[in-house]
């Protein structure tokens, strides 16, 4: 998309009021910023020479909305359906985010999970636009000048992946990047990021999928992935190109597997205002569910014992999240830990085993915890049993560790055991979700990371709130930017979930619900913003928006103002033509 043929101009808090177009004819609707489709007035079809390139008719954004939903509705699956949506955002970005709002809950499984796990693997196969940029040995060395040519956007917000560790289906080498792409359109939806502030970035280092190497359709870099120095190496180049072009932006770092998920993390914190979803998001999550619980309960975050099935980067992220937090309300670290069990594909983490960096502060010392010596690999029902675990929370994608006798077993250390499990389920055994349900009746409190199918069947009787991390990102992106923090703390999460369960009503509560539905995220998004803004500022990294010219003497009201004002609405901007 050519930068001389548009340019934003924006009001004082940021957000865009015109866009000034030196573009005329084809050229117009080659701009999915700038195009309008028919919904093009006339007196716009005479100043952008468009007269006779469109029908006579003119539609307005609703009458679009209704039209391309209609299209929709049309398509013979989800991954076509996708498609569909993508290819409307790439010709009319305002029409193709307009259709998503109108029915968030509907298209947002469209446009991300699950729909967007098949796009990742099908993506040199369904490839038609480029989007975003793909940096690869060949070319990171140009890096800075690549990002320069997006400067005229004002990039506000990058999602940044090096796919290996894309929706629980491992490495996915270039495809990766349509989870980036979905990503920040939920930023778009539940922020208010306009579209040409975002910008999805894939670091293809290679990869180590079999069958990508030997498909001869493959788009990625046709390599092995880089390791030790020369991933770092690359990482590094990429940092220092993004620092150097957008200084003020997020970048949040997506699907990054495991060891290196940390060590990306932490490595370049104090270099770009980073972090990374799967660790921070899926914990900030899973934080605001217990908050919910704790309050059904009547019960406090410290009276609860929490047992993580699964130590990647998921459910050690959610780990962190509870330490940071029961630290907060006044636990030593060692007591905060003791609370907190996970369990890994060679069973309970233990001091008296060898374990990757970031699960050591996790790992129990049999001479605390003697029953710990007697117990088997797979043994959680010993676990449960002498930790008296009150919460059971899974990340590891198999159903087993939520049998009926673990359940069962819980229930003897609580009336109402917290049930989450946080797997990406979608194909997940009937059997599974009844149970679910039994649970529910029974006085469990259930959320998911998202429906399965017998759920949805299910729905007139059964609903079970959906702990998604769509809840966390686009307000935590917001906070930083309004607050002009300088770097993404830990306390931001804490403060995202509880904004989180605050927003969930006490009619749900009462229903069970842990969290709120998702056609709320923009609702949300809005007070996870003033949340983490007010985060920052209390905890001194906040500094001027630099995106915004509005200034007030109160902290919380210019936050609340900013916030109110600088997101964008999927409404067609006025064309000024040059």
């Amino acid at each position: 998309m050519s930068a001389n043929l548009y340019r934003f101009k924006y009001d004082e808090y940021g957000n865009t009021r015109e866009i000034i177009t030196y573009a005329s004819g084809a050229s117009v609707s080659s701009c999915s910023y700038i195009n309008k489709g028919t919904a093009f007035s006339k007196k716009e079809r005479e100043q952008l020479a468009l007269q006779a390139s469109l029908p006579p008719g003119v539609r307005n954004l609703e009458a679009q909305i209704e039209s391309s939903r209609m299209k929709v509705d049309d398509k013979v699956d989800d991954i076509e359906k996708y498609i569909f949506i993508r290819s409307l955002f790439n010709r009319n970005v305002t029409l193709a985010h307009a259709l998503i709002q109108s029915n968030i809950e509907h298209f947002m499984r469209l446009i991300y999970t699950p729909t967007v796990g098949m796009a990742v693997q099908k993506f040199s196969s369904m490839f038609r636009q480029a989007n975003g940029l793909h940096f690869y040995p060949g070319n990171i060395d140009n890096a800075e000048d690549i990002l320069r040519r997006y400067a005229n956007r004002d990039i506000r917000v990058a999602v940044v992946t090096d796919n290996q560790g894309v929706l629980g289906i491992g490495d996915q080498g270039a495809g990766g990047i349509a989870v980036c792409l979905g990503k920040l359109m939920l930023y778009t939806q539940g922020a208010g990021i306009a579209p040409w502030h975002c910008l999805p970035i894939s670091l293809d280092v290679g990869t180590n999928n079999e069958t990508l190497l030997a498909d001869n359709q493959y788009l990625g870099w046709r390599h092995r992935r880089l390791e030790g120095e020369e991933y770092l190496s690359f990482m590094g180049r990429f940092v220092r190109a993004f620092r150097n072009v957008f200084p003020n932006a997020l970048c949040q770092w997506e699907d990054f597997f495991q060891h290196n998920a940390f060590s990306i993390r932490d490595a370049f914190v104090d270099e770009i205002i980073s972090f990374n979803d799967d660790i921070q998001g899926t914990g900030a999550a899973t934080l605001a569910a217990i908050f919910s619980a704790v309050k059904i309960k009547k019960e406090k975050l410290e009276d609860q014992v929490y047992l993580i099935h699964g130590a990647g980067v998921r459910g050690v992220g959610i780990g962190e999240q509870l330490l940071n937090c029961l630290i907060m309300q006044g636990l030593t670290e060692k007591e905060a830990a003791s609370r907190i069990f996970i369990i890994d594909s060679k069973g309970l983490i233990t001091s008296n085993r060898s374990v990757e960096f970031y699960k050591k502060k996790f790992a129990k010392d049999p001479e605390e915890f003697p029953w710990i010596k007697d117990i088997g690999k797979t043994d959680n029902l010993t676990v449960i049993k002498h930790s008296g675990t009150t919460a059971l929370i899974g990340t590891s994608g198999q159903e087993f560790c939520f049998r009926e006798e673990v359940i069962e077993a819980i229930r003897k250390n609580t009336d109402n055991p917290l049930l989450l499990p946080l797997f990406h389920h979608v194909s997940t055994p009937d059997i599974f979700c009844h149970n679910m349900r039994k649970w529910t009746d029974d006085g469990a409190l259930v959320s998911t990371s998202s429906p399965c199918a017998t759920m949805e069947s299910m729905a007139d009787t059964f609903k079970v709130s959906q702990c998604n991390n769509a809840f966390v990102f686009p307000g935590v992106g917001l906070g930083v930017l309004v607050s002009g923090a300088r770097e993404v703390l830990p306390q931001f999460f804490t403060a995202a979930a509880r904004a989180i369960a605050d927003s969930v009503s006490p009619d749900d509560l009462a229903g069970g619900n842990l969290m709120p539905d998702v056609s709320q995220i923009s609702s949300v998004g809005k007070k996870v913003a003033l949340a983490v803004a007010m985060s920052a500022v209390e905890n001194g990294v906040s500094r001027p928006c630099i995106y915004s010219d509005f200034q007030h003497n109160d902290d919380r009201a210019r936050m609340e103002k900013l916030i109110d004002n600088i997101r964008w609405k999927p409404q067609y901007l006025p064309l000024v033509p040059m």
